[in-house]
């Protein structure tokens, strides 16, 4: 490869909590990183926002402490490639750069009336047919709505044209390029409910129902691609960005998961399963069906199935309820019982996501007696991250028809081996974990680094890709169903109109 050989990609991955940069080389290899989080705002129960400026400023000092980190100068960094929290809903003036509001977080419940009156109106399959998407609160396009409609003067200013919408990324892109390029990829835009995946073009039908004008929106492009130079700080120079991913559809590509069949598992804030299926359809199972990445960072169609509360259940135990002091804690205290006791928390805390899509569900715990304890309860936190995975897996399997022989791991919370073999017990196949859980900073990094000639092809990040642990399953077929019975109860328990105390 030449000169490419020695060069780096600095891989931007903005998630949910907090973000994550760091600097990869062609080996796969992180030579530097750096680690922030920020502030969740919560204005009402229910409601959840991020400021796009600390955000902002968040990401530029990473950069420069993720540099630094690695020991290197600037000059050593071939491209740039970003991955971002998908759905969350950033709008902007185009002249001044500033956000009308704080974002609205892809967790937030507000606009669920909008939902609601769409779906009474008859539009639900209309949605589906042209996003693959089912009506949520969870998507983007009810979210611009929102603010149209809420914020002083915002749908005068937007149909102006003053007014800019991007997810995370094109937030990103316009900040690093200094307001020069307004740009998005396939994988985001196909999140945002007015998308259409069949065309891959904006839905003028679907815009028009939502009333958001079209001079809104971004370009969308590959997501291995040229997304302009970086023209602000912290560079002092002109550095390409050619790699751009919604987080669960860089994980699949970090994952190598790019062909059918293959499936990964993030284990996040919420939990994100995804798998290539060779053409777009409707899942029969409660997924949705979205815009991921192929071998060569061109748009492809996906099953996907999303957990709103997976890692941010754990965050729970430690932050509300002071069970733990670290999210670590959850592992330790959970081994000092060999099992819940047949206590079971569902963490509907802002409803269900697939395959139940309610969003009038909400937390419960079951199967309290005298003898539970708080190690009980926390391990029943911990287990219903493998719960809920588990649900998204077999609904997987229906949908594109051919078993799913091994799953693929990442995020924060694969690094728990008691959760991890339990994942592989309850669903009785291989889970495979990488050397390097950060899959969706990685992936970023191949779709980039493939734009920038660091890596020829799939072959060459295949090498890339190294495997610390593979868990086998252990649990007989007796006790997996007896387990997976007392979840699916307790599921019941939580779904809205359902629970009566």
């Amino acid at each position: 490869m030449g000169s490419n050989s020695n060069r780096r990609v600095l891989a931007i991955d903005e998630g949910t909590t907090g973000t994550t940069v760091l600097v990869i080389n062609r080996e796969g290899q992180v030579e530097g990183r750096a680690y922030s989080e920020f502030r969740q705002i919560f204005p009402r129960p229910g409601w959840v926002e991020h400021d796009p400026e600390e955000i902002w400023r968040n990401t530029s000092e990473l950069i420069a402490r993720a540099i630094a980190s690695a020991g290197i100068s600037e000059d050593s960094i071939a491209c740039i490639g970003i991955t971002n929290q998908r759905e969350t809903t950033v709008v902007w003036d185009r002249k001044t750069g500033r956000p009308i509001h704080n974002a609205i977080v892809w967790q937030c419940r507000r606009t669920a009336p909008i939902c609601d009156q769409l779906k009474e109106s008859g539009k639900e399959d209309l949605f589906r047919r042209k996003t693959g998407l089912v009506i949520d609160a969870y998507f983007s396009g009810t979210k611009i709505a929102w603010l149209l409609d809420n914020v002083p003067d915002a749908r005068k200013r937007a149909q102006a044209g003053e007014l800019a919408f991007g997810t995370i990324d094109s937030w990103l892109i316009w900040k690093l390029t200094g307001g020069r390029e307004h740009l998005t990829d396939y994988t985001n835009a196909s999140r945002t409910l007015i998308f259409n995946i069949g065309d891959k073009t904006w839905d003028d039908e679907l815009l028009d129902i939502l009333g958001i004008p079209k001079s809104m929106l971004p370009e969308v492009r590959r997501s291995s691609g040229e997304f302009g130079m970086t023209n602000a700080a912290p560079f002092s120079g002109k550095i390409p960005i050619t790699g751009v991913a919604g987080d669960q559809q860089a994980a699949l590509f970090g994952q190598m998961c790019t062909s059918p069949g293959m499936a990964k598992n993030t284990y996040g804030t919420g939990c994100f399963a995804l798998s290539i299926t060779p053409e777009k359809g409707v899942s029969k199972s409660g997924l949705v069906t979205t815009l991921a990445c192929d071998g060569n960072g061109g748009p492809a169609y996906a099953f996907e199935g999303s957990v709103f509360i997976a890692g941010a259940a754990i965050q729970w135990l430690r932050d509300e309820m002071k069970l733990i002091d670290s999210s670590a804690d959850s592992e330790y205290f959970s081994q000092k019982v060999p099992d819940t006791g047949g206590v079971y928390l569902v963490p509907a805390f802002v409803g269900l996501g697939a395959p139940y899509w309610d969003m009038g569900a909400r937390g419960v715990i079951t199967g309290i007696t005298r003898g539970a304890n708080r190690y009980h309860v926390i391990r029943a936190a911990l287990e219903s991250l493998a719960y809920q995975s588990a649900d998204l897996i077999q609904a997987m399997g229906k949908d594109i028809a051919m078993p799913i022989s091994e799953l693929r791991v990442d995020g924060g919370a694969c690094k728990n081996n008691l959760l991890m073999q339990f994942q592989a017990d309850l669903l009785n196949i291989p889970v495979n974990r990488p050397q390097i859980v950060e899959t969706t900073a990685l992936g970023a990094a191949f779709l980039a680094g493939m734009q920038a000639g660091i890596w020829r092809d799939s072959s060459d990040m295949t090498l890339a890709r190294k495997v610390d642990k593979v868990f086998e399953p252990k649990m007989d077929a007796s006790r997996r169903e007896e387990l997976l019975a007392g979840w699916h109860e307790a599921v019941g328990r939580s779904r809205s109109g359902t629970f009566h105390g």
